[in-house]
C-alpha cells in the first residue's frame, strides 16, 4: 500500500524480547538524536519483563504492538514496517545505543549518495570492549557472511571515508522506504522463515540482485552488545544454533544463481559437509534444520523463483563481493 511520506521522517523500529535490561540506555540515546523527525514503533514479542512499560513511559507517543507469542525478529520487523510512515526506516536492536548524530549522518549520507543506495550503516562498536562490532556485511565464497572489521581496533580516531559495502547489520540498519517496497516478496520485507539471524544478509543479497547498493558511514557511531558470534556457539541455546544451520542453507537456496553456485562450489561444499557432519554427530539438536529445509522445499523454491525472476543484476556483476 502506498503511503504519503513525510520528507526526512525516520521510522525507528525496536523489537524487544525480554530486553528490559538494555532498553533504558537504547531509548535514552534515541531521545538525544539530533535528527528530530523520528517516529518510534515498538514491537514486543511476548516479553515477560517490563519492556512494554519502559517504552511506553519513555516515549508515550510511540506506537506499540504486543504479540502474545514470540513471532521472531523478522515477523516483528515486518509488523513495524507496515505501520511506518517514514522516508527511511531504522532497525534498532534494544541492545544497541547510538551517538547523537547517528541518524542525522545516515540520512545525509543516503541523500548525497543517490537513489540507488538503499541501505546504510554507521560504525558499530562493541559496547564492552570498544572494538569494532560491524562496519557492514561482507560475504565469503564458502557461503558465510561476516561483519566487516569485527574485533579490530577502531583507531586511528579519524573516521575515514564513506565506502560501499555488500549490506548492513540489522543491529542499527537504515533503509530507504523505496528500497523496502522494492525488495518485499510476498508481503514480507524480511523473510519470516529466517525467524532470527542472517535475515539482514538475506535482504542485502536480495537488494544487490535488484540493483540496490549499501553505504558505510564512519562518522555515524553506535554501540552494540554482541551476544551471538561463531566463537560463542558452544554457549548458545540449541534453538539459536538450529536456526543458524537452517538459515545458512536458506540464504543460498533463495539468492544464489547458477554462476555463483558453480564458482563458489569448491568452498561452499566443503563447509556444507562440515556443518552436516557436525549436525549428525556433535550437535544433533541442529538436525531439525535439515528436516525443516526438506519439508519446506516447495515454499523455498517459490521464493527463489520470485527473486530470480525480478533480479536486475547478474551473478557475474556481484561475484566480486564473494571473497
Amino acid at each position: 500500500m502506498e503511503r504519503g511520506l513525510t520528507n526526512g521522517l525516520v521510522s525507528v523500529i525496536i523489537v524487544s524480547w525480554h530486553s528490559a535490561r538494555f532498553l533504558e540506555r537504547c531509548l535514552s540515546a534515541l531521545a538525544q538524536q539530533t535528527h528530530r523527525s523520528i517516529e518510534l514503533i515498538h514491537i514486543d514479542n511476548a516479553s515477560d519483563d517490563n519492556s512494554i512499560a519502559m517504552v511506553r513511559n519513555a516515549s508515550p507517543s510511540a506506537r506499540q504492538v504486543v504479540n502474545d507469542t514470540n513471532r521472531g525478529f523478522s515477523a516483528a520487523v515486518n509488523q513495524g514496517v507496515r505501520l511506518a510512515n517514514g522516508e527511511f526506516v531504522l532497525l534498532l536492536n534494544p541492545d544497541a545505543f547510538l551517538e547523537p548524530k547517528y541518524i542525522d549522518r545516515l540520512v545525509t549520507a543516503l541523500d548525497s549518495a543517490g537513489e540507488t543506495f538503499g541501505m546504510a550503516t554507521g560504525k558499530l562498536l562493541q559496547a564492552e570492549s570498544g572494538l569494532i562490532d560491524s562496519m557492514g556485511i561482507r560475504m565469503t565464497r564458502s557461503g558465510r557472511h561476516f561483519d566487516v572489521g569485527q574485533g579490530n581496533d577502531p583507531r586511528p580516531p579519524t573516521p575515514g571515508p564513506r565506502s560501499e559495502v555488500f549490506g548492513v547489520s540489522g543491529a542499527a540498519a537504515m533503509y530507504r522506504m523505496s528500497f523496502i517496497r522494492d525488495v518485499t516478496i510476498g508481503g514480507e520485507f524480511l523473510d519470516e522463515d529466517f525467524f532470527a539471524f542472517r535475515e539482514d544478509a538475506d535482504v542485502a543479497w536480495r537488494g544487490q540482485l535488484f540493483g540496490w547498493r549499501a553505504i558505510y558511514v564512519p562518522d555515524a557511531v553506535g554501540h552494540h552488545v554482541r551476544t551471538v558470534t561463531p566463537e560463542k556457539r558452544g554457549a548458545l541455546s540449541a534453538v539459536i544454533n538450529m536456526h543458524g544451520v537452517k538459515n545458512r542453507f536458506l540464504l543460498r537456496l533463495k539468492n544464489e544463481g547458477v554462476y555463483l553456485a558453480l564458482r563458489n562450489a569448491p568452498f561452499e561444499l566443503g563447509r556444507d559437509l562440515v556443518v552436516i557432519i557436525a549436525a549428525l554427530t556433535i550437535e544433533r539438536t541442529s538436525l531439525p534444520a535439515l528436516w525443516w529445509l526438506w519439508k519446506n522445499r516447495r515454499r523455498i523454491m517459490e521464493k527463489r523463483r520470485a527473486i530470480q525472476s525480478r533480479r536486475r543484476v547478474s551473478d557475474r556483476q556481484i561475484a566480486g563481493w564473494f571473497r
